[in-house]
């Protein structure tokens, strides 16, 4: 087995590459403010989710993160967003001068998933899996969807 990871009851490779802009796009993630943007994140993810690459950009962060799939992308984005726009908002007061309302990010982001193999290669596998599966017994097939 690749590097999948355990829970008490799933094993899985789950990976998304996750983007999400500063409000209004402004520059404002440069010097200490950016360094504490990347520590704030890693206090989130540092129990359940394993940051495999990522990038502050002075408007926008991109990571690359195994999560478990208990754990979905949106509430994932939600704690992290969340989290670090107050953190960020409370202990630099030159932020709260240009994000008024308590929110240093933009309302949406971009999430993708990753993995090891293409849907082309999930597809055949599964029509494959089929094939077999009647040449064992005559067992009800979904065929195509």
């Amino acid at each position: 087995m690749q590097n999948y990871r355990k829970s008490s009851h799933a094993t899985y490779d789950l990976k998304y590459h996750i983007v999400w802009i500063t409000k209004y796009r402004k520059p404002v993630l440069v010097g200490k403010i950016a360094e504490r943007t990347r520590e704030l994140i890693r206090m989130v993810c540092k129990n359940k989710v394993e940051i495999l690459s990522g990038h502050v950009s002075k408007d926008h962060i991109h990571i690359l993160v195994s999560a478990p799939p208990h754990l979905s992308v949106s509430k994932l984005v939600q704690y992290i967003k969340g989290y670090s726009s107050r953190k960020m908002l409370m202990e630099n007061k030159e932020l709260n001068k240009q994000f008024w309302g308590q929110h240093l990010w933009a309302r949406g982001y971009f999430a993708a998933s990753s993995g090891n193999v293409t849907d082309e290669v999930i597809i055949e596998y599964i029509q494959n899996q089929d094939i077999e599966e009647n040449q064992k017994n005559d067992n009800f097939t979904l065929g195509e969807f």
